[in-house]
């Protein structure tokens, strides 16, 4: 009998999930084994499951699927991470690489090329469509006007992260306590975001951070 390769879903979206799990399920080579809502859950699956292969959303609804990536790398290098975005793959693919992911893949192709992905990455390989391989190529050559283009870009991780849960609506106190940081460091870091996304005042902060995370574009023009 063959021995399915174990595959750990960590997405925080039900109908998604049972989507990839019933796509991933009908490979004979491949199991659906284990799910997750946050990266706490996924650590926990971790132990419990001893997946062959993760496939983590950047975006989940308490916390960072890159957290998760850098965890993982540092804790379980034997396992690959795959990771799913709904945002620019232009914006996350280098951050989700250098975090130690093993592959990008955009939610909007995932049905159609996630098969394909996991049996590259299980390979031993590096899943990244044509665009993304491209983009990469052309920041090594310093081709690439997409910096430029994209404001958000100029975002280090950290500030990232602070800026997404500025999206989600938690408070600077309450980013404090998730990031285990000092509020004041909280405010300094919102004062940076608000400085390279060339926004002028707190609510546009907020806002810009809101829409963000609701449609993975910025609204602001670079300087």
């Amino acid at each position: 009998m063959m021995i399915k390769k174990k595959i750990l879903l960590v997405e925080d979206h039900p109908i998604f999930r049972l989507g990839l799990a019933e796509l991933i399920n009908q490979e004979e080579d491949l199991t659906a084994s284990g799910e997750s809502k946050d990266v706490d859950d996924a650590i926990r699956e971790i132990e419990s499951v001893f997946p062959d292969l993760i496939i983590a959303d950047i975006s989940l609804k308490h916390s960072d699927g890159i957290d998760l990536v850098r965890h993982v790398n540092k804790h379980h290098p034997h396992i690959p991470v795959l990771v799913l975005s709904m945002h620019d793959e232009y914006l996350y693919a280098q951050r989700a690489l250098h975090a130690g992911a093993k592959g990008y893949i955009m939610k909007q192709e995932a049905m159609e090329s996630v098969v394909e992905a996991i049996h590259h990455v299980l390979a031993g390989k590096v899943y990244l469509n044509d665009s993304v391989k491209e983009h990469i190529l052309s920041n090594i050559t310093g081709t690439s006007d997409i910096r430029k283009k994209s404001p958000i870009d100029r975002l280090t991780d950290r500030e990232m992260q602070v800026f997404k849960l500025i999206g989600k609506g938690y408070s600077s106190r309450e980013i404090a306590v998730r990031l285990f940081l000092s509020i004041k460091t909280i405010g300094t870091y919102r004062e940076r975001i608000k400085t390279k996304l060339n926004l002028k005042h707190a609510n546009e902060l907020v806002r810009c951070a809101v829409h963000f995370e609701k449609t993975g574009q910025i609204t602001t023009v670079p300087e």
